[in-house]
């Protein structure tokens, strides 16, 4: 039987905007342009695409993608940023394919109802009540598509960008965008951006599971800016290994970070004051992990997201594109 090369990639852009003139937009496609070349992907997974107005009034469009991919090999291709009416104005996730989309839809709530917690450092305003419960909701959707691949197979890719382990806002806490009153405040702050981060990861581990429910052999990559290292809860609950699950016959649902082939000193996506972390993830079915041949991060030009050389905001993103490569059976 003979085999057919495809790759598929994940790359957080970063807030990716025409709108904006820091930095110029002419700077961020020279900056970009390349790497997404280089990746030469059948298939991008992006994160922090923003979407704009091409017209006072009108839908929001992909514009600034758009721009971005003219005169690439990705020019013509399939995108999606799911099944609603307009992108976000923010940090949409974003599909695209060189083949057929056949399905997509964005998952929010859709699994798993956003938790009530009763905050306990909150201060409310004076002579107010105490706060009622407060619901932790996700901060972005998981964009789930379904990709019609050469000879009849199906491909379901879940692009995701769970919450960064920033502090989320508690009532009366806060006395500026990064300062805090109180250490405790920032505590349950940290404490719901974790309940958010891995509460994303579990809706997408339930729709996961759904797929192996209908097919046990379906072919699923789950990709994005996970915003955790693999020993982290959420990477733990994506995975669901048998080191967790114990159980031997749910071996056919784990899903494998494909950054275990790359060699420990390169296996980084983000430069943090002056340590890599790996934040950005391709994790595959098991059935996919057959076809997977190998994977590489471009992260040789990677600058420090800590260290910046000028207060001038950067043109290039501070996450390394991830790319993995698959030999797809064809009769």
């Amino acid at each position: 039987m003979e085999e057919a090369r495809f790759r598929i990639a994940t790359f957080n852009l970063e807030s990716l905007d025409d709108d904006v003139g820091d930095p110029p937009f002419a700077a961020r496609i020279t900056t970009l342009r390349p790497q997404l070349e280089r990746l030469d992907a059948d298939i991008l997974c992006l994160q922090e695409v923003d979407a704009q107005h091409p017209v006072k009034r009108e839908p929001r469009v992909l514009r600034a993608l758009s721009r971005l991919l003219e005169g690439t090999r990705y020019a013509g291709f399939h995108v999606t940023a799911g099944d609603g009416p307009t992108p976000a104005d923010r940090h949409n996730p974003v599909l695209v394919s060189r083949w057929p989309i056949t399905a997509t839809r964005l998952l929010r709530h859709h699994l798993v109802q956003p938790p009530r917690v009763r905050l306990a450092t909150a201060r409310p305003a004076s002579g107010d009540d105490p706060p009622p419960d407060h619901a932790v909701e996700w901060d972005r959707p998981v964009l789930h598509s379904a990709i019609a691949l050469p000879g009849g197979r199906t491909l379901h890719v879940f692009n995701l960008h769970l919450r960064a382990p920033l502090a989320a806002p508690i009532p009366g806490q806060k006395a500026g965008a990064f300062v805090w009153k109180t250490a405790e405040g920032w505590a349950e702050g940290y404490y719901l951006a974790a309940l958010k981060r891995a509460g994303q990861a579990l809706e997408t581990r339930l729709a996961v599971d759904r797929l192996f429910d209908a097919d046990p052999d379906a072919l699923v990559m789950v990709a994005g800016d996970c915003n955790a290292d693999v020993e982290h809860t959420p990477l733990r609950i994506l995975c669901a290994d048998l080191e967790g699950t114990g159980n031997p016959a749910l071996a056919g649902r784990v899903l494998t970070p494909l950054e275990r082939v790359i060699p420990a000193d390169r296996r980084f996506s983000v430069l943090h004051a002056g340590r890599g972390v790996m934040l950005d993830h391709l994790l595959v079915s098991p059935q996919l992990a057959g076809w997977f041949r190998d994977a590489a991060i471009h992260n040789e030009a990677l600058s420090d997201e800590v260290f910046h050389p000028t207060d001038a905001r950067s043109p290039e993103s501070y996450h390394a594109p991830m790319v993995a490569s698959f030999a797809l059976p064809t009769p």
